[in-house]
């Protein structure tokens, strides 16, 4: 990137010392060849965002919102030894997308995440990449007991769950975005609605979740019922709907899939907007977040990069062919890797492009980990 002097000027926004080589020292350590373009996607994440907890909150109130300051040395002593190193890994950003189970609206903590997803996205060709980590995966906490991943949001809120999938999964992440119930309703509506591809079995549970959210009880809104399969353009509260089926073939693994083609159904109909529109959903949004990014300079400085972004592959991690299912005692059932480390070489084959990627010492002992409680509870 030419533009230096800017590149230095926007980089240490978080006051982060740099390094000879260029590279950050310290927790909020990122790329900055192309930082200030990089960042141009993050008001889309926000416009995009709202959709990974669209199903979970029961209510339009939330406690805490807006920008806030992670505990960069907890973030940074997630990250496992050697991987800020890693010279595949530092020409992309990665965000951790957050949609959190509460029905009071509390988006810091003591709230499993029902919704995580890594938007990984590559500075130099704009193409983001996304990988729902599905929220029943037996990992470490990021303190050494073992659950349900999305148990470590509830304990510990955005930094114990942002350093959950650091050190399970050999990541980097130092931003994040949490996303609260009301808006994507209205942020669809305000896009003049999304083109989703709806199957005949998705139909009555797709229209059962409209009548539910529009009660009283919920939205308080009228709803206009899906009749018919294809490749239709969904209002706002269908679009929510759509997202929130789990009772079709895949179970959970097809909602999250359903909430990756919800994301992308939006961020394409984002780029056909204007700036003008974009700003005012944008800021509807940032009412209902909580988040490591600054509203006013994602609007004010990178607004008009958006069209340069596209996502170009999704998935989910465990990936199918490398995952199983079982009941791991008291902790219920669980989406079990097999092996985490098989399963974060693929990860990093699939985002990287690092086909020769070997897990670091600490996934590997997490691993054994996992297949030691496997063969206990389960007997495999």
């Amino acid at each position: 990137m030419s533009n230096r002097g800017d590149d230095e000027v926007r980089g240490n926004r978080n006051g982060a010392r740099r390094s000879p080589n260029g590279r950050r020292r310290g927790p909020k350590r990122r790329d900055k060849k192309r930082a200030f373009i990089v960042l141009g996607v993050e008001l889309v994440l926000l416009i995009l965002l709202i959709v990974a907890a669209w199903f979970l909150f029961g209510g339009v109130g939330v406690d805490k919102v807006g920008k806030v300051n992670l505990d960069e040395e907890t973030i940074s002593a997630s990250v496992n030894s050697g991987v800020e190193e890693n010279e595949e890994m530092t020409g992309y950003t990665n965000i951790a997308l957050f949609g959190v189970d509460d029905r009071g609206g509390r988006l810091d903590k003591k709230t499993r995440s029902d919704s995580i997803i890594i938007a990984s996205i590559n500075n130099a060709t704009h193409e983001i990449k996304l990988v729902s980590v599905y929220r029943d995966t037996y990992l470490n906490l990021s303190n050494d007991s073992y659950n349900k991943c999305n148990a470590a949001y509830a304990a510990g809120g955005p930094e114990q769950a942002i350093s959950m999938l650091n050190m399970n999964l050999d990541m980097d992440i130092t931003d994040f975005i949490t996303v609260g119930f009301g808006g994507l309703t209205d942020i669809v509506n305000q896009l003049g609605g999304i083109e989703i591809n709806v199957e005949e079995n998705e139909i009555t549970h797709l229209n059962n979740y409209q009548s539910t959210m529009a009660s009283e009880k919920e939205l308080n809104m009228k709803y206009t019922p899906v009749t018919e399969p294809g490749l239709q353009t969904l209002d706002g509260l269908q679009a929510t709907a759509y997202c929130r089926i789990r009772y079709t073939a895949g179970d959970d693994f097809k909602r999250a899939e359903r909430q990756r083609t919800v994301l992308m159904a939006i961020l394409e109909k984002a780029k056909t907007a204007s700036a003008t529109d974009l700003v005012k959903v944008a800021n509807s949004v940032f009412g209902e977040t909580y988040t490591s990014f600054d509203l006013d300079e994602i609007i004010n400085d990178y607004l008009p990069n958006i069209t340069k972004y596209s996502v170009v592959s999704n998935d989910g991690f465990p990936m199918a062919d490398m995952r199983s299912t079982g009941t791991m005692g008291k902790k219920g059932s669980c989406v079990l890797p097999v092996t985490l480390a098989t399963n974060v070489k693929w990860l990093h084959e699939f985002l990287f492009d690092d086909t020769s990627y070997e897990v670091s010492s600490s996934v590997q002992k997490y691993s054994d980990k996992i297949a030691a409680d496997v063969a206990e509870y389960i007997g495999e």
